[in-house]
């Protein structure tokens, strides 16, 4: 049985909405359904209600993917995953976690940041905490590496933070800094990318077990092929992804491996909420 609506949403930044909002009236229009973008909710109750079921569609970071698909009770499998236009992703469906700073900082690369204030936006992200918890566990500092940490809620707060010379620095998801550049051109003289952390595999669109097969193959084949259309295209351009790639569970091994590495490991001394 199709549920009408099918509900779809998005636990990524608030300016990937529009392009999600619009793949969402394309996946109705394609498989002929009714289809319902859940944006009016905050993005924690919107993974409450994937996991019971009443959200069948979502585009969520990788960490809390693997905590979900890991659990004994496991009701999400990855569907796709995008595949970013720009030279540097080269392909794979892939991201970078950018470290930046402000314009004039006297900071020039991560070894500069020790004692440092960090902004992160949340720990359940993987590209703006877990990833530079690892980082630092490859580094062997395990005891807080940061003057002090402060969780900014978004990769956006963040920005605005570096701007105001609240915090020194953040990781920031390459895509949504990308998407931040391309909406405000003028924050390229605000802000510099002094190192990259990466590549990590791209946040997955999953879907509810509880959807039937062929429904799940239909909605896998449309967004495989949105590429293939013009208007498909256009949505997808919005965002700057190319076109959208198969992914299996397997592929987020890498971020399963630096969350068991990064477990325990403090940003900071001084770390608060802000």
């Amino acid at each position: 049985m199709i549920p009408v609506p099918l509900r779809i949403t998005s636990c990524m930044a608030d300016n990937a909405e529009a392009t999600c909002r619009a793949i969402t009236a394309y996946l109705g229009d394609k498989l002929g359904i009714v289809t319902e973008f859940i944006d009016c909710i905050p993005w924690q109750d919107r993974e409450r209600q994937l996991d019971a079921g009443r959200i069948h569609v979502c585009w969520l970071c990788g960490l809390p993917y693997i905590w979900k698909a890991d659990s004994a009770d496991a009701a999400i499998e990855p569907c796709v995953a995008p595949v970013m236009a720009a030279q540097r992703y080269a392909g794979p469906p892939v991201y970078y976690s950018d470290i930046v700073v402000h314009r004039d900082s006297r900071y020039h690369n991560f070894s500069d940041l020790r004692g440092a204030a960090w902004a992160y936006n949340e720990p359940h992200s993987h590209s703006g905490f877990n990833v530079v918890r690892h980082h630092l566990a490859t580094l062997g500092e395990t005891d807080g590496y940061f003057g002090r940490a402060v969780e900014s809620g978004a990769h956006q707060v963040s920005l605005r933070m570096i701007i105001q010379a609240q915090i020194d620095a953040s990781a920031v998801d390459s895509t949504v800094l990308e998407a931040e550049l391309a909406r405000t051109p003028q924050l390229r003289n605000k802000i510099r990318i002094i190192d990259s952390l990466g590549p990590s595999p791209m946040p997955p669109w999953v879907l509810h077990k509880s959807l039937a097969a062929g429904l799940r193959m239909d909605i896998r084949d449309a967004l495989l092929a949105m590429h293939t259309d013009s208007a498909g295209t256009r949505i997808l351009a919005q965002w700057g992804i190319a076109h959208f790639a198969a992914v299996e569970d397997a592929a987020y091994d890498p971020i399963r491996t630096m969350a068991q590495q990064a477990d325990g490991i403090a940003l900071a001394r001084l770390h608060h909420q802000r």
